[in-house]
Parts: structure tokens; C-alpha cells; sequence
């Protein structure tokens, strides 16, 4: 969500945290602030976009060899100017950003009022930073021992980080539950909520980890835990470009990434997937592969697009390694007392890797016993840290809010661990599994053809851009395929959606068809296809218009659907990774006819790090 950037060092700071708040729009966002010191503290924040804040700046002094900055989503408090971040202590000589919710900060608010404070936001993290003064104050101690009694009252996610004006040489971090990354340079820090801001400055970075608290300097980084006990920063390498975190010359991040799957599903298979050779190598999972293999049952936990790629994975799974699956909202298992224990094998989805839902429950999880493989895009991440076990997508930054190849290269990881789990359980042919490889092999090439139907979706888009409302079908394995096609319409058009097993339909959803009433159907050649056939007639009896992703050759669907779109036959497992590639063409599309900024839709946030 809340984009965090921090820096101290010999260069002009301001310049680098504005360009670093900008890197960070896409996390989603209503209001942008930064703090510095030169001499005195200065804050400065505007609600809106980070081009207010910086034509607010124009022309005023921000001369600073250090700086914090924030870009907020609101939880406590509307978004205005008040409640942006960052937020000054009641001497005025503190200020810090904040991301996470403070879960107790009420009861603290009301300590604190009876002591005296007076507030100006309604905001927890000001509430947070008062009770930081107030036990500096009363104690008669540094900031850094202030914050560390302070955080043990605390409940709740975090990151925060204080600049203090008495102290200018000094930025002073801490983090649970909310990501934090801090770039090494040279005589020079950059803090970063992840690492798109700090890529064009340096390569070498920390994750902080839960419970830590960071003293930072120009020249020196020191990490202790809550106990204050000195941490050796472990210092890894980025390997990302920041030729990735730009556009490169498309009109969207959201066009680029989804013309980028060709090479982000091979990515995600390199090294991995040999199909001449015949064999599957898993690293990440190569000791737990046989207690996968054995697990009573597997717990797909996951949110959104992710949850919709644990539903293919289901498929899957059940399919080639017959374990029993479930696909559980990671906000609901988190809280209704799962029945999980040892031989349960828990597998976390999340692009971010900081998903909060998601992180909580398999830490519960893995506190009962159960196995933790995590299936995760970004590298250092909290689920990739908790976890047993796991696979990065190698997909790289995916700066569009509404995922794209995050969601292919999850299919593909999730396909290649169902067939390890199969082979090492002996539960799949030697045919099927040379079959599904070269599949695979293959699955690149394929979206590459069908991504060149780009101008074709684009005219279908113009022609249902005004519908008040879209129907989406499939079955089996197009079925989670329809709910992430409703999904991301949903998302960047804002046009309501609906995703359906096409068999349900006659459940309740066929009311609603008539002559108005687009209706998608992922209906490509599988063990259903005549069944979706079935249901095409079903809705052309009643008027509907349908819009038919089908496999090419395809002579039975063409005759009945009002538009075509033909992607190239793959086997049913492989196929969702192809054929959700139109759908993403076609709400991209009706999202830009409408004027819309596809890349940061209202509302929404990259990475849901709180409830």
C-alpha cells in the first residue's frame, strides 16, 4: 500500500526521495509528503499525487543531506492534508512516515490526551509518534531507546521511520510486518518500502527483518533487535535493471508487462524445465520434496489474482498427484480456526510477498505444525523468509496495480511443482509428464502468437466499452480463468463483472442476460468444451452477446459468438497460462477507451500489507 522512502547522505536528498515517491505510485495511494532537516524541520505534504507535492515545493527551500518521504493510503482518516504523512511530534521537532495499522492506538490516543497531547490528525500513526515523545520525555532518554519501549507496547504492523531535528545525521527505522529494505552505498542509506526506488543508485541492500530496529548514517548501518542486541546486516544483491521499472516506450506499465509474458513465463521456467532432457529441477523444494509428496492434503492460501492462480493449481495438483487441495482467501483462514497440523502442506501465493492476510495465516500455520512452501515474485520478502520451502516466479517488478505476468508465471511455477510432487509420488505416466514438459516448453511461444491479436482485441474493446455489465464463464480449468478475467475488467474499467462456472449459470446469473449483457466465454478445446457449448447456446437463446476466446480451428463456437478471439491449442493444464492472455487485452483496453489511468486504479494498492 503506503510507499515509504528515506535518505541520508553527501547528496541533495530531496531530488532522491521526490523521484523515489514517484517509483512508488504504483503501491496506490491519496496524498504525499516528505520531511527534512536543515537546520530546523521542515514538513511538507498535499493530499493527492506526488505531482502536487511537488509543484506545492517549487520554489521553496529544500536544501537537505536528509530526507524522509511518503506516499499514503488511507486507513484512519480521510485523505487531506492533515492526515498525509509525515506527521511532527508535539515539540515539533520530530517527524516520521509510518506503514501498517497501529491496532491499540486508541487506547494510547486516550492516555496520551489525559497527559496533555493534542493531536491534529486522526491518524494512528501520529498517535504512535506522540507516545514515542512522551516516553522520551518522561524517561529522559535517546530517541532510539523511546522507540524501543514504545514498540513493545505497540500492536500491530509497522514500519516507521523517524528523522530527528536535534539529531540531523541520524534516520532511525523499525519494521514488523511491513516491508523494508535499505540500499548501501557509498557514504550515502536509501530506505525504500521495496527496492524500485534505491535499483538506480545502488545494488546492495538489507531486508530488515521483523522485530528490528535500524540506526542509520551516512556512513554507517546499525541493526539491533527489540532487545537491543546488535544484528549483522546481511547485505544482498539486487538483480533487477532499472530498465525494468520503467516503460519503455509502451503507453502503460500494465501494456508492457503483459507484452513482457513471453519472456517472464520463459524466466520463470529457465533453468528449471528441461523438455529435450526430460527432466525437472526445483531447488527451492528439492528437500521437502518427498513430504510434499506424502502431505494428507495441500492448503493453497492466497488473495486476489494470486487466489485465482491457487484455483488453476487446485486443478492441477488433484489431477497429477492426487493430494487433496483446498484454496482458501488467506483473510478467512486467518481467522476461522482451520483444522491444520503436521502432514499438512500449506503453499502461499502472493506477488509481494508481503500480502498481510496471507503472511498471518501461514505463520499460524507453520506454528501447528504444518509444512510452509511459498510461491512469491519478489525476493527477500516476508513470505519468502517465513517459508519451509518455495519458488520465486522470476517474473520481475510488476509496477501496474492489476497483475498480469505475476499471475502466467504463478501458473507455471505451480504447474512445474504439481509435476515434481508427481514424479517424486509416482503418480504420473512418464508420457504425461514428457507430454506436460514439452507443454510447457512451448507455453512461451504461444502467448508470443497470441499477444498479436492485440488490434483485434482492441477493436472488441471498442465495441462493448460502454456495457454496464460483463459476464464471465468457463469450466474446469477455465473456470478460475473467467474469475480473473471479471477481475481485472473490474479493476481497471470499473465496469461490473462477474466470473462464473459456466454450469452455474442456470444458477441465478442467466437472469440477468439479455440483448445488453456481454458475456465471455474461456471455452478453448478441453474435456468440457461440449458442455460450453451448451452453454453458448444457452445464452444466444436468450439474446446475450458472447465473446468467445477459443482454440484455433475451432469451426463449431465461430458459428454461434458475436466475436472470436483464437489463441493456439495447448493441453487443458497448460492452457489458462494462454488463455487468460485476451482477457487482460481486452480490460486494458476498454479501461484506456474510457480514460482511464490503467496503471493506478482508484481505490486499489500494489501491495496489501495491511487488513
Amino acid at each position: 500500500m503506503c510507499g515509504i522512502v528515506a535518505y541520508i547522505g553527501q547528496r541533495e536528498a530531496y531530488p532522491i526521495v521526490l523521484k523515489g515517491l514517484k517509483r512508488l505510485e504504483y503501491r496506490g495511494y491519496d496524498s504525499a509528503g516528505v520531511a527534512l532537516v536543515n537546520g530546523d524541520l521542515k514538513v511538507y505534504k498535499k493530499k493527492g499525487k506526488v505531482a502536487e507535492l511537488e509543484e506545492f515545493l517549487s520554489g521553496k527551500d529544500v536544501h537537505s543531506h536528509i530526507a524522509i518521504g511518503h506516499t499514503r493510503w488511507a486507513t484512519h482518516g480521510e485523505p487531506s492534508d492533515r492526515n498525509s504523512h509525515p506527521h511532527t511530534s508535539g515539540n515539533g521537532k520530530l517527524a516520521m512516515i509510518h506503514n501498517g495499522i497501529i491496532e491499540n492506538y486508541a487506547q494510547l490516543k486516550q492516555e496520551l490526551i489525559k497527559k496533555g497531547h493534542v493531536f491534529k490528525s486522526d491518524t494512528d500513526t501520529e498517535v504512535l509518534l506522540h507516545f514515542i515523545e512522551e516516553i522520551q520525555e518522561s524517561n529522559k532518554c535517546g530517541l532510539e531507546e523511546a522507540l524501543r519501549i514504545a514498540l513493545k507496547r505497540v500492536v500491530g504492523a509497522y514500519v516507521i521511520v523517524l528523522v530527528d531535528e536535534d539529531n540531523p545525521d541520524t534516520l532511525i527505522a523499525a519494521r514488523k510486518g511491513s516491508p523494508l529494505v535499505i540500499g548501501v552505498g557509498k557514504g550515502e542509506h536509501f530506505l525504500a518500502s521495496d527496492a524500485s526506488p534505491i535499483v538506480e543508485y545502488t545494488k546492495e541492500v538489507v531486508y530488515v527483518n521483523d522485530y528490528e530496529i535500524a540506526v542509520i548514517k551516512a556512513d554507517e548501518l546499525i541493526l539491533k533487535n527489540i532487545s537491543n542486541e546488535r544484528q549483522t546486516p546481511y547485505i544482498q544483491k539486487l538483480d533487477i535493471e532499472l530498465a525494468a521499472i520503467e516503460k519503455g516506450g509502451f503507453d502503460h506499465f500494465m501494456l508492457k508487462e503483459i507484452f513482457e509474458q513471453p519472456q517472464t513465463i520463459f524466466d520463470s521456467l529457465r533453468g528449471r524445465l528441461d523438455a529435450k532432457k526430460g527432466t525437472l529441477t526445483l531447488g527451492g523444494i528439492r528437500e521437502h520434496a518427498e513430504i510434499l509428496s506424502q502431505a494428507k492434503r495441500i492448503i493453497i492460501v492466497a488473495c486476489g489474482t494470486s487466489w485465482h492462480a491457487g484455483l488453476v493449481a487446485e486443478y492441477m495438483i488433484e489431477e497429477l498427484c492426487r493430494i487433496p487441495v483446498e484454496v482458501e482467501y488467506a483473510s478467512e483462514f486467518r481467522y476461522r480456526n482451520p483444522v491444520v497440523g503436521e502432514g499438512d502442506v500449506i503453499i502461499a501465493v502472493s506477488q509481494s510477498g508481503e500480502t498481510a492476510d496471507t503472511l498471518v495465516a501461514i505463520e499460524s500455520a507453520k506454528k501447528k505444525g504444518a509444512i510452509i512452501l511459498g510461491v512469491c515474485n519478489v525476493v527477500g520478502s516476508s513470505i519468502a523468509r517465513i517459508s519451509d520451502a518455495g519458488a520465486y516466479t522470476h517474473a520481475g517488478p510488476e509496477i501496474g496495480v492489476a497483475s498480469t505476468k505475476a499471475f502466467t508465471a504463478q501458473l507455471a511455477v505451480l504447474c512445474l511443482i504439481g509435476l515434481k510432487v508427481a514424479m517424486e509420488k509416482g503418480s504420473i505416466t512418464q508420457q504425461r509428464f514428457q507430454h506436460l514438459l514439452d507443454e510447457l516448453d512451448s507455453v512461451s511461444e504461444k502467448v508470443a502468437l497470441t499477444l498479436k491479436l492485440n488490434d483485434q482485441i482492441k477493436a472488441i474493446a471498442d465495441k462493448y466499452k460502454d456495457a454496464r455489465d460483463f459476464l464471465y464463464l468457463g469450466r474446469g480449468y477455465n473456470f478460475p480463468v473467467a474469475l480473473e478475467g471479471a477481475l481485472k475488467l473490474k479493476e481497471i474499467s470499473y465496469i461490473h463483472a462477474e466470473g462464473y462456472p459456466a454450469a452455474e449459470m442456470k444458477h441465478g446469473p442467466i437472469a440477468l442476460v439479455d440483448e445488453h449483457l456481454p458475456v465471455v466465454f474461456v471455452a478453448t478445446k478441453d474435456s468440457y468444451y461440449e458442455k460450453v457449448v451448451s452453454n453458448i447456446q444457452e445464452i444466444k437463446a436468450r439474446k446475450g452477446k458472447v465473446i468467445a476466446v477459443v482454440t484455433e480451428g475451432d469451426v463449431t463456437i465461430p458459428g454461434m459468438a458475436d466475436d472470436v478471439i483464437e489463441v493456439p491449442e495447448a493441453d487443458e493444464l497448460v492452457a489458462p497460462i494462454v488463455s487468460v492472455i485476451p482477457l487482460q487485452l481486452l480490460a486494458y483496453h476498454i479501461g484506456v477507451l474510457k480514460g482511464f489511468d490503467v496503471d493506478k486504479p482508484r481505490n486499489l494498492a500494489k501491495s496489501v500489507t495491511v487488513e
